[in-house]
């Protein structure tokens, strides 16, 4: 134990993989790596059981999710953590995490990854905007000077415990000062020791391109909703050679439309008969949510207590 609490154990997948290890493989492996974003437990459930091998949690969904409000930094680090901390327990996946600006100076950066690592995440990212921090498509957005965001990283590798815990250094100068200056941020993100460097907007062919030429680590790219709805397809992505897209908001804007759409259903028709298509099937959620494994493990506790008071009985 350190004066920052106990080091807590790396989480293990199915494979008997630490969970970090696993999302550095995946994202190292030749190919795109999809990795849809969860915005809490019950829709990275649905993440895992469609067959995909990573959650994404982002700030954005943390904000919306939480609050009802737009991705604005009105969010704590805890609110975070808590969030995460959830997402990451209701599945065996490796879950990459939105850190935004770090919440701070350096010694908050440390608090965050911290909390973040005992929450069980593979890994994380944070920015170089100033606070408070605003959702990458938003107009408003400055960054703070090089210096203080290179004093974070190190600041991040610092509070890592577990070596295999993934830290994105991510940086938004391609809309506030051009690409040149996000792609020198980059080089400079990974001098500092950042695993990966992610220049945040590089959304054109040739923008990806150029990252992935002159910034010399997988690149990450991100596929938001917030964006609007002109991205590049999958097989685009894959033949520029892009490692991974993340799809941070696509759970929580499907799970939004599916609900209004019910919801006014309802109302239109005053009644409940129109809507059995649009709901999942009851035994599709018990065995989503883990009904049975739950109720046969509490059988096996009762048994056992069981036999232990017989056992104690015929002792007598």
């Amino acid at each position: 134990m350190d004066a920052d609490g106990a080091r807590p154990a790396p989480r293990i997948g199915r494979n008997g993989m630490s969970l970090r290890k696993r999302l550095r493989e995946l994202i190292a492996r030749p190919g795109l790596l999809l990795i849809p974003g969860a915005y809490d437990a019950m829709s990275a459930r649905i993440i895992e059981a469609e067959g995909f091998q990573a959650v994404a949690c982002g700030g954005g969904v943390t904000v919306g999710s939480l609050l009802a409000q737009p991705d604005t930094g009105q969010c704590n680090m805890r609110d975070y953590a808590d969030n995460y901390a959830r997402v990451c327990a209701a599945v065996e996946l490796p879950v990459l995490v939105d850190g935004d600006t770090g919440f701070g100076g350096p010694n908050n950066v440390r608090q965050m990854v911290r909390a973040f690592e005992t929450a069980g995440v593979a890994g994380l990212f944070f920015s170089d905007q100033t606070f408070p921090n605003r959702c990458a498509y938003h107009p408003g957005k400055s960054v703070v000077p090089i210096e203080q965001m290179l004093a974070k990283i190190k600041a991040a590798l610092d509070a890592r415990r577990d070596p295999d815990l993934l830290i994105v250094a991510r940086t938004d100068a391609a809309s506030v000062e051009g690409v040149d200056a996000a792609i020198e941020r980059c080089q400079l993100f990974l001098e500092a020791g950042a695993d990966i460097a992610k220049p945040q907007t590089l959304d054109t062919p040739d923008e990806i391109r150029r990252a992935i030429r002159e910034i010399p680590c997988p690149h990450i790219v991100t596929l938001s909703q917030m964006a609007g709805r002109k991205h590049l397809d999958f097989g685009d992505l894959q033949a520029l050679g892009v490692a991974a897209a993340t799809l941070p908001s696509v759970t929580m804007f499907a799970a939004a439309e599916a609900i209004r759409r019910t919801l006014r259903g309802i109302k239109r028709d005053n009644t409940l008969a129109n809507i059995d298509r649009d709901l999942i099937p009851l035994a599709d959620y018990y065995q989503l949510v883990g009904l049975k494994r739950q109720l046969e493990r509490e059988r096996a506790y009762d048994e056992e207590a069981d036999a232990l008071v017989k056992r104690r009985a015929a002792r007598r």
